[in-house]
């Protein structure tokens, strides 16, 4: 019989590249989300059967436990960039964290993959990056031999960073950006999919990895390629990191006055503080070259879901050259 993976949070943005690469290596795929009828789509990822979501939350013991029964491998990719509800950064990212690797270690699993992100600091003044770090030591504490991947900005076709920009674009000239000079090192999400699967197949030494792409850019310089791509014209407006305090300390009060009916998905004072540290892979970190991954470069990815975004969306290119015919 083939062998079986249990992926956390495998019906989102990394874990969904995750799942279909795990189903091609032949393996049985068990997705385990907290909505499991609106993660079919990872069914046709393989065979009849092959990849099945199931319901589980990993703030429950017995939820978590149960997801991992007869699997050969585990993959926490479960992560907020904003708390709602119960899903706060501490439940989920620290506390979720090391339930899974405790279960896991309890199952006798020996495999496990966890996501985490560059910037996981316990001494962070950024609750984000505490509950990273603080996540990273509860799986080590259980599981010592895990890969851990640390991505920086994770970039592809549902990423929620150059959509979320492109779409802004729509409504207005102006594009307000805080931290224009903060830079990053995006990373392609099947590249980050193709670094957690050499850990499920043991292909990986045990350890962390920092992964990023083979560019560095500052906010600003990453979002004018974006503009270039998408064919429109826009005055990139920074806002200064006083202004913002002001704007996400607003925003987050209206959230807790209001009991979270209006939910601070703009910008967030736990955002501002990560805003203001580059996020790149730091000198002397294991990365995608002691992995063997070459990675993608933004130029040879953007253009194939941005497209959506320019005036024309996918006639803008044959419009503009319509416009050099000569009769």
């Amino acid at each position: 019989m083939s062998k079986l993976v249990t992926i956390y949070g495998g019906s989102g943005f990394v874990g969904r590249y995750i799942a279909r690469r795990m189903a091609a290596e032949g393996w049985r795929v068990r997705v385990a989300v907290r909505r499991p009828n609106e993660a079919m789509f990872v069914k046709p990822y393989g065979a009849v059967g092959q990849v099945e979501p199931i319901l589980c939350n990993i703030r429950d013991d017995v939820s978590v436990s149960a997801a991992m029964q007869g699997v050969d491998a585990v993959v926490n990719c479960v992560g907020v960039l904003n708390e709602l509800g119960k899903n706060e950064f501490d439940a989920v990212q620290a506390e979720g964290a090391e339930r899974i690797a405790r279960m896991a270690a309890a199952h006798g699993i020996d495999r496990m993959v966890h996501i985490s992100a560059i910037g996981a600091d316990a001494g962070s003044d950024s609750a984000y990056s505490r509950t990273k770090a603080e996540g990273e030591a509860g799986v080590l504490q259980h599981m010592p031999n895990a890969v851990i991947l640390r991505p920086s900005i994770i970039f592809g076709t549902e990423d929620q960073f150059f959509n979320r920009f492109a779409g802004m674009t729509r409504m207005s000239f102006f594009l307000p950006l805080v931290g224009t000079e903060t830079r990053f090192q995006p990373v392609y999400v099947d590249d980050v999919a193709q670094a957690a699967v050499l850990g499920v197949l043991g292909q990986a030494e045990p350890g962390v990895y920092e992964l990023g792409g083979p560019e560095v850019k500052t906010f600003r310089a990453l979002m004018q390629q974006m503009l270039e791509v998408i064919h429109r014209r826009r005055v990139i407006v920074g806002v200064p990191f006083w202004a913002a305090k002001i704007m996400a300390g607003v925003l987050d009060i209206a959230k807790f006055v209001s009991f979270q009916l209006f939910p601070n998905h703009i910008l967030t004072r736990d955002q501002l503080k990560n805003l203001r540290r580059d996020n790149v892979v730091a000198d002397g970190a294991k990365g995608f070259a002691d992995l063997g991954i070459e990675s993608v470069t933004l130029e040879s990815v953007l253009p194939d879901y941005l497209w959506k975004f320019r005036p024309s969306g996918q006639y803008d290119d044959i419009q503009n050259s319509a416009k050099n015919l000569q009769i």
